[in-house]
C-alpha cells in the first residue's frame, strides 16, 4: 500500500492531523494497536482551550461539541475550606469547553470514515523502518495477514509507550522529564454536578479536583500514592476522602452517585527534543507528557498537528522543505511554556512529601497573591484558556 504520510496512532493527534490534511487534498492513512471501541470508549481529559474549540469548528468537526459541551467562563481556586473563582472570560475575553477526549475521537472517527478515509484499527505488531530515506515504511498485521505501508513520511502520534519515538536510532533525541511523587486516583460518577464549574483545592490532605463530563456524569480526582492499590479504595473511602477534601465552609460539597470507573494515574513532565528524526514527526504524547492539573495534553496534541499539517501543506503544495524543518522549533515554543505552567499549577495546589513548613507557608502566599492580584489572577488565565497556537507561515 502507498500513502503520503502514513500516521500511527488514532487518538486526537493522529485523527485531527489525517483530517487536516484531507482539507488539504493530501492523503494519510491512520493505523491503530487498539480497537475502534476502546479508542472512542477511553475517557480522558476534557477541557478545551480556545484555540481548540476554535479549530474544530473551522474544519468542521465541532456540532456535536457545540451541542453538548459545556462552556466555562471561569474555574474556582479553593484553598483553607474556602473557594476562590478566577473570572477567566473577564479577564482574558475567553473561555474552555468541556468536552470528552473520547467524545472528540468519537466525532475525528466519523468525519475520516464519511471522507472515505483509511483507519486501519486492531493493527498488531506494527513496525517502522528507512526513516531517513525519501520511503519510510510502516509495518503491521491485520488479521494475522502482514502489510506494508510506503509513505512520503511518518506521523508518531502513538503515545508514549508507542513504537515511533524508541524507532530512531540511540541518541537522536534528548529527553528532559520529571516524575512526581503523587498520582490522581480518578472516579467517574453517576451524579450531577453540584456546580458549574471545575475547582482545584489545596487540602491538607492532598490535592482534590472537582470536574464533570456531562450534566449527569461527575469526574473527581484524589491526589494519592502513584503505586497505590484500587483495592484499598473502596468507593466508601472514596466519597469520604473527596468530601473531606472539597466540602468548604459554605457549605459546598460535590454530589455523589454510582461510581462508574476508577483508576490511578501517574504524574509526571516529560519533552522529546528534537520532535522529528529524518521523515519522522513525533506528535502530542509520543513527544511530550504534562501532569494533568493545567489540562493541556489533548490540546498540546492539537497543536503539534496543526503545526505539522501546516508544514506538510507547503511541501505538497509548494515544494517547500523548509517549514518541516522548522516544525520543532515551533512546537517546543509553546510546548516549554506549557510545561511551565502545568507545573506551576502542580506545584502550588499539591502536598509535596518533603516539603518543608517553609514550603508549605510560600504555597498558601502562592495561593493567597493569586486570588487576591488581578495581574496574577490574569496570568493564570490567559495560560488556561489557551496561548496562542504557533505557526510555520
Amino acid at each position: 500500500m502507498r500513502t503520503q504520510v502514513g500516521i500511527v496512532g488514532a487518538g486526537p493527534a493522529g485523527l485531527m492531523l489525517s483530517h487536516l490534511l484531507a482539507l488539504q487534498g493530501i492523503e494519510s492513512v491512520v493505523i491503530e494497536a487498539r480497537s475502534r471501541q476502546y479508542c472512542e470508549d477511553r475517557v480522558r481529559a476534557g477541557v478545551l482551550e480556545q484555540g481548540t474549540v476554535d479549530l474544530l469548528n473551522e474544519t468542521g468537526v465541532g456540532e456535536r461539541m457545540q451541542l453538548q459541551g459545556l462552556l466555562h467562563h471561569g474555574i474556582e481556586l479553593g484553598f483553607d475550606r474556602r473557594r476562590h473563582r478566577i473570572d477567566m472570560t473577564k479577564l482574558t475575553g475567553r473561555a474552555v469547553t468541556v468536552y470528552g477526549q473520547h467524545e472528540v475521537v468519537r466525532d475525528l472517527i466519523a468525519a475520516r470514515l464519511k471522507a472515505g478515509g483509511q483507519l486501519f484499527f486492531e493493527a498488531e505488531n506494527a513496525s517502522v523502518y528507512a526513516l531517513d530515506s525519501e520511503r519510510p515504511m510502516v509495518r503491521y498485521e491485520v488479521g494475522g495477514v502482514a502489510q506494508q505501508l510506503e509513505c512520503d513520511f511518518i506521523a508518531g502520534c502513538d503515545g508514549f509507550h508507542g513504537i515511533c519515538r524508541p524507532s530512531a536510532p540511540e541518541g537522536v533525541f534528548q529527553v528532559y522529564e520529571r516524575v512526581y511523587p503523587f498520582g490522581w486516583l480518578g472516579i467517574l460518577a453517576e451524579a450531577a454536578p453540584s456546580q458549574e464549574e471545575l475547582v482545584y483545592m489545596n487540602h491538607e490532605r492532598g490535592f482534590a479536583l472537582f470536574s464533570m463530563r456531562s450534566p449527569t456524569v461527575t469526574r473527581l480526582y484524589l491526589q494519592c500514592d502513584p503505586a497505590e492499590d484500587l483495592k484499598e479504595w473502596p468507593d466508601e473511602r472514596v466519597w469520604q476522602e473527596l468530601q473531606t477534601r472539597l466540602t468548604c465552609d459554605d457549605g459546598w460539597r460535590p454530589n455523589e452517585g454510582r461510581i462508574l470507573q476508577k483508576s490511578v494515574t501517574p504524574m509526571r513532565s516529560f519533552v522529546t527534543e528534537p520532535m522529528q528524526y529524518g521523515r519522522l514527526f513525533l506528535a502530542g504524547d509520543s513527544a511530550h507528557i504534562v501532569p494533568p492539573t493545567g489540562a493541556k495534553g489533548m490540546n498540546l496534541a492539537i497543536s503539534d498537528v496543526r503545526v505539522l499539517a501546516e508544514g506538510l501543506a507547503g511541501f505538497y503544495k509548494a515544494g517547500r522543505s523548509d517549514l518541516l524543518a522548522r516544525y520543532s522549533d515551533v512546537c517546543l515554543r509553546r510546548i516549554w511554556k506549557v510545561q511551565r505552567f502545568s507545573w506551576w499549577m502542580t506545584s502550588m495546589l499539591h502536598q509535596f512529601p518533603d516539603a518543608s513548613p517553609f514550603d508549605q507557608r510560600r504555597q498558601r502566599a502562592e495561593l493567597d497573591y493569586v486570588t487576591s492580584s488581578a495581574a496574577a489572577a490574569k496570568s493564570l488565565a490567559e495560560n488556561y484558556v489557551g496561548l496562542p497556537m504557533e505557526h510555520l507561515l
